[in-house]
């Protein structure tokens, strides 16, 4: 196994973690009767499962033997709701550095075809810390209101997304 599969095989343990990470922050949410910013992690959470999936499903497609791997508990308890937004963000710029070693790793070690499939995940990760840096910041201005957070929530980040035709095949169809 080369280095970058090593590394992709990893990322599909990043994924599901995050996955279970958001999840735990919907049930936050959902447990503090904010129903917006819930919905809107527990979106998050099938969306990371999803990136799993097609990570999956590239080493399928590559006839690259696959293991699904375990992960850690995720944090589950936080002491005032701007705390889950902190991490949220922290998780996605610690994967978009997770996902660029990716792809540098792919280019040094001459996988065209693993930087050609990681392209789709960088351009990912810009929106997603975009929208969790956006998150913070409104969080922060509402001054504890979250009447108004979950208002700027349902307004602004409930749209949802057209499919992207780019992204790679998800194992199993998307959810």
């Amino acid at each position: 196994m080369t280095r970058f599969h090593q590394l992709l095989q990893d990322q599909i343990a990043h994924e599901f973690a995050a996955s279970q990470q958001y999840i735990a922050l919907a049930s936050f949410y959902a447990n503090e009767d904010l129903p917006q910013l819930a919905k809107h992690f527990y979106a998050q959470s099938v969306e990371e499962r999803n990136h799993a999936m097609m990570i999956i499903q590239y080493f399928l497609d590559r006839d690259i033997a696959v293991a699904v791997p375990g992960i850690a508990e995720p944090q589950s308890h936080f002491s005032e709701f701007r705390e889950p937004i902190k991490l949220a963000l922290h998780q996605e710029q610690t994967v978009t550095d997770q996902i660029i070693a990716l792809a540098r790793t792919a280019r040094d070690e001459g996988d065209y075809l693993g930087e050609q499939f990681m392209q789709w995940f960088l351009k990912e990760q810009v929106e997603e810390v975009a929208v969790m840096t956006t998150l913070e910041t409104v969080a922060e201005r509402c001054n504890g209101n979250t009447f108004d957070l979950e208002n700027f929530v349902q307004r602004e980040l409930s749209v949802t997304a057209e499919a992207d035709a780019t992204a790679p095949s998800i194992a199993g169809g998307s959810m």
